[in-house]
């Protein structure tokens, strides 16, 4: 019995040692030469961007990317993106619900206890305050069918929701990860594709206006069916919001993944996430301006324009 415990000790600590090695500092190598094309737009003056914040997650750098510590609090924010165009009114992701402590059990235990949250008025209630209702959006486009992301979509009925077919697929599979989109039912999912011509090294696009404002490119990895969601304004501004390719800004900076725990709970493609993280810096690195906007960097958030009751929107 005592070689049998020691055997077991050795065991335990061999394999703590090895989840504290995914953990460390490792960055991506991203290759020496690239270059991309700027592409055209011509986004109408009155086309605006701002973002109803929703909600709150306290965890820590070290979950966020390889190399965060944990003695780094970080704030993860939950939020929708508004896009607002004389063609229409779009929402990027739905945040925090009005039923969001429910919505939060569907999560793995390991998950909830590794972070806290706070609640902020949710999408539904910020329009209210608008004076608009879910019917007068256009839809509401995900960027990946997690629960942090559709949590909002349930008080948003009538509102399209807008999903890849892969990503359409992925929640009818009912897995755990999309556990709270799958029992949400039959939504009224619009389910588009990429005809329109390669955009920034991605293979393929959706213009969704015609004029460049936005513009939806294929992201798989953290989900089947993740999207990017590219905006220009008339300015010339260009931003570029990734859903949770990367959680933190330093996942696209450095470039860095997230430690095999986080990875291994969101059953995400590792391979193909750690290629777009490389391609992401590599555009940062070419389009002087562009910001690129993770959907949990509080910090990135608070730098976009806050959505409120006498902002201007289109239906």
């Amino acid at each position: 019995m005592k070689q049998f415990l020691l055997v077991l000790t050795a065991l335990l600590v061999a394999a703590g040692l090895a989840l504290a090695m995914t953990f460390r500092a490792r960055t991506l190598d991203v290759p020496p030469e690239f270059s991309f094309a700027i592409p055209a737009a011509s986004p109408p003056a009155s086309f605006t961007l701002s973002v109803m914040h929703t909600g709150r997650m306290h965890s820590r750098a070290a979950l966020a990317y390889r190399g965060g510590s944990f003695g780094d609090e970080r704030v993860f924010g939950m939020a929708a993106v508004v896009l607002q165009h004389p063609n229409g009114t779009l929402l990027v992701d739905a945040g925090f619900g009005r039923n969001v402590d429910a919505h939060v059990l569907t999560t793995p235990f390991l998950m909830r206890a590794l972070s806290k949250y706070d609640k902020e008025p949710s999408a539904a209630e910020q329009l209210h305050a608008a004076g608009l209702s879910p019917r007068d959006l256009m839809g509401v486009i995900l960027t990946h069918a997690h629960w942090d992301h559709v949590s909002g979509v349930e008080d948003l009925a009538g509102t399209p929701v807008w999903v890849t077919q892969d990503e359409r697929d992925f929640i009818r599979g009912c897995s755990e990860p999309v556990a709270l989109a799958c029992s949400f039912g039959e939504l009224p999912y619009h389910v588009y594709g990429f005809p329109d011509r390669p955009f920034l090294g991605f293979g393929a696009s959706n213009d969704v206006f015609g004029d460049g404002s936005v513009v939806l490119v294929p992201m798989p990895g953290h989900t089947p069916g993740s999207v990017a969601v590219f905006v220009t304004l008339a300015s010339g501004k260009r931003y570029a919001f990734i859903g949770d390719t990367a959680w933190q800004k330093e996942g696209v900076d450095l470039p860095a993944e997230r430690p095999w725990l986080p990875r291994t709970l969101l059953r995400e493609d590792a391979a193909s996430v750690r290629r777009w993280l490389v391609h992401l810096n590599q555009l940062q690195q070419s389009i002087p301006g562009l910001v690129i906007v993770p959907a949990h960097d509080r910090r990135i958030l608070e730098t976009l324009p806050t959505f409120n009751s006498q902002a201007r929107t289109h239906s």
